[in-house]
């Protein structure tokens, strides 16, 4: 499948590029190499397959093989195909969502890469969310940060500023509910967007640490915790902060409400930048703050999720997809696939540059410089899967009936009881 990149490589920008280690005169690999990708959007898919073309250039013996699945089918084909006829490489996600891979020896240890100074040395700070049992497990190559995108020119109208701690966050909301708009828009229909909200109430009202432990099993759900995580979602709730309906609305479907000024904000990931963008709003009009404190004895962390490369351990070119890993981490490589034209997130490389994108420049000095707390991956990469799917439905539960709170933590601490025999 090659030859179909070809033609695009060059604009890209990565014909040339050789990583550290990287068989520069293209000889010393060959075979057929298999990769399976999860980034069935347009935009990361085109990038994705044209950084491969790019590292087909600098191979031409190597017969490369890309298969596009799509994100969700994704999820539940991973485990039949990492054991029967598995691929050389293939994406993944980084700390909880690889363990199960991991124990069930599917995925090859790399720590060999992790020990090569280029990568040991510019891949630093990632290193700790593709390390299990002391060992490193694949590589990372985007990741990308998580706050409150918001619509600056309703702020302005209102007379509204970015909030800085809960109270001013909950008074810019009754004001935005009194002009007739909903706080927020969330498409809670993808369970996972109310996993975000979770996570950030949870980490500014206990602290990382303690969000963490939860992950970890060793947090009662019925703890006065988690239960004070949730009296301060509900105030929001109580006030019509979100989007009504939204259990009937996946995350782009819940788009518009944004877009035409129903609500004032989301709180997501920067990959809906693209399309808020894409549908009209100017950079005038969109603007993005770090979710405010809560309780000022905590200090900030935040969702940085990572996605990464892995190798399987029935993969059978493990050589080429080594060079291949080497290739997607490389310095010039991150620049590229992250900038605004391409993934548009940020580099996991150090050396890497960051492109000159107002919402990529304000993701990278939040997580770089006001971040002092930790990072987590997300709800469900962090927590167990098990324990993570019904988690996230009960969290669209409390969201449409919050009366329910009670057994939906009696449901999740049986959850937790049992995984954790």
């Amino acid at each position: 499948m090659r030859s179909m990149f070809k033609a695009s490589v060059a604009a890209l920008g990565l014909t040339a590029i050789t990583a550290g280690g990287a068989i520069a005169d293209g000889h010393g690999l060959s075979g057929d190499l298999k990769i399976f990708l999860d980034t069935s959007n347009p935009a990361p898919r085109a990038t994705m397959e044209t950084m491969i073309a790019g590292f087909g250039e600098l191979h031409p013996n190597l017969n490369i093989e890309t298969t596009v699945i799509d994100r969700e089918a994704y999820k539940t084909q991973i485990r039949n195909f990492l054991t029967a006829d598995a691929p050389d490489v293939a994406t993944w996600y980084a700390a909880n969502r690889m363990r199960p891979y991991v124990e069930a020896g599917l995925f090859e240890d790399v720590s060999d890469l992790w020990a090569e100074p280029e990568i040991a040395t510019n891949l630093a700070s990632t290193k700790g969310a593709m390390t299990i049992d002391d060992k490193q497990w694949g590589v990372p190559y985007t990741y990308y940060q998580w706050g409150v995108y918001y619509r600056k020119d309703i702020y302005e109208e209102l007379g509204l500023t970015e909030p800085t701690d809960w109270a001013e966050f909950k008074s810019n909301c009754q004001a935005i509910v009194d002009s007739g708009r909903s706080c927020f828009t969330i498409g809670s229909k993808f369970l996972w967007t109310a996993g975000g909200w979770f996570d950030y109430l949870n980490v500014r009202t206990n602290g990382f640490d303690y969000h963490m432990d939860m992950a970890a099993g060793n947090v009662p759900w019925t703890d006065d915790g988690v239960k004070q995580t949730f009296a301060n979602w509900r105030e929001l709730i109580d006030m019509g902060a979100f989007v009504e309906n939204h259990q009937n609305y996946s995350w782009q479907e819940a788009l518009p409400f944004m877009v035409n000024g129903d609500s004032a904000g989301y709180l997501m990931g920067n990959f809906a930048v693209a399309p808020l963008r894409e549908a009209g709003l100017t950079d005038d009009q969109l603007d993005f703050y770090q979710f405010p404190s809560i309780n000022p004895d905590v200090a900030l962390a935040e969702d940085a999720p990572t996605d990464t490369f892995h190798i399987p351990s029935n993969a059978q070119n493990k050589e080429a997809a080594r060079e291949f890993l080497r290739y997607v981490v490389s310095a010039d490589v991150q620049t590229t696939i992250n900038n605004g034209a391409n993934l548009g997130q940020l580099p996991v490389n150090a050396s890497a540059s960051v492109d000159d994108d107002k919402f990529l420049n304000e993701g990278f000095e939040m997580l770089s410089t006001n971040s002092p707390g930790g990072v987590a991956q997300f709800f469900d990469r962090d927590f167990p899967a098990e324990m993570a799917a019904e988690a996230m439905q009960g969290f669209q539960e409390f969201m449409v009936f919050p009366d329910n709170l009670d057994d939906i933590l009696a449901r999740l601490e049986k959850v937790r009881e049992r995984t954790n025999k």
